[in-house]
């Protein structure tokens, strides 16, 4: 099964919401390292336990972490096929923006070679 790269643009206003808040970015790096319960995330914070859910929830719904059962604990990890979705969309973007600035600076030399 091949998987799906392209995200669709609600998945990408999602990621960028997600993203958008150092403590989610915070939670999104910790769960690349190691699987982490949400009770050990929230400790770090100084928050509440159900604001740290909230982050969580967030960034599940982005697709960017997967939550599982454990008995009474939520485990929380990043989910690594949606970070390469994201990035590739990312490196898209710089692609543009590479190729526009190479294309000023080529429109500006030439403007100086008449001078």
């Amino acid at each position: 099964m091949v998987a799906q790269m392209e995200l669709s643009e609600t998945e990408i206003d999602r990621v960028f919401h997600a993203l958008a808040t150092a403590t989610r970015r915070d939670i999104l790096r910790r769960t690349i390292a190691e699987e982490q319960s949400v009770s050990t995330l929230a400790g770090d914070y100084d928050m509440s336990f159900a604001a740290v859910q909230k982050h969580v929830a967030v960034l599940e719904a982005a697709g960017l972490i997967i939550k599982r059962a454990e008995g009474r604990e939520r485990l929380v990890r990043a989910n690594p096929e949606m970070i390469a979705r994201a990035r590739a969309l990312l490196a898209r973007y710089e692609e543009l923006w590479r190729a526009r600035i190479s294309r000023l600076d080529e429109l500006l030399s030439e403007s100086n070679e008449g001078v």
